[in-house]
């Protein structure tokens, strides 16, 4: 019994994950860039794992949010400048989506 390896969709596979985890992390990158241009900075509060390695207080996490107001607040950007960034940074998150959901329709589909 011989198995055969065919190697030319080894690679097709291969160019296409690829290819796909750079749009996807590089559609997102930019959404989150030109979120933070906006002024819309994210701020996450930390979760609280009993065996988290680092857990953030809640004194820390004020001090975070309180940092990343004051960079919203000293942004060179003009008011329709901040609503051109967040117009593309809602534009560049959608890319993201359809770029997840096309290799999703991919995997189905083949």
């Amino acid at each position: 019994m011989s198995v055969a390896i065919d190697w030319l969709a080894f690679l097709r596979v291969f160019l296409v994950a690829l290819v796909g985890a750079l749009l996807v992390v590089g559609f997102y990158s930019t959404g989150l860039r030109l979120l933070v241009r906006a002024g819309r900075v994210p701020v996450v509060a930390p979760a609280e794992f009993t065996d988290a390695i680092t857990v953030i207080s809640p004194k820390q996490a004020a001090r975070a949010e309180k940092a990343a107001a004051k960079a919203a607040r000293k942004s060179p950007l003009s008011d329709a400048q901040k609503m051109l960034a967040r117009i593309g940074a809602y534009a560049s998150f959608t890319l993201c989506g359809l770029a997840v959901a096309a290799g999703i329709l991919l995997i189905v589909l083949h």
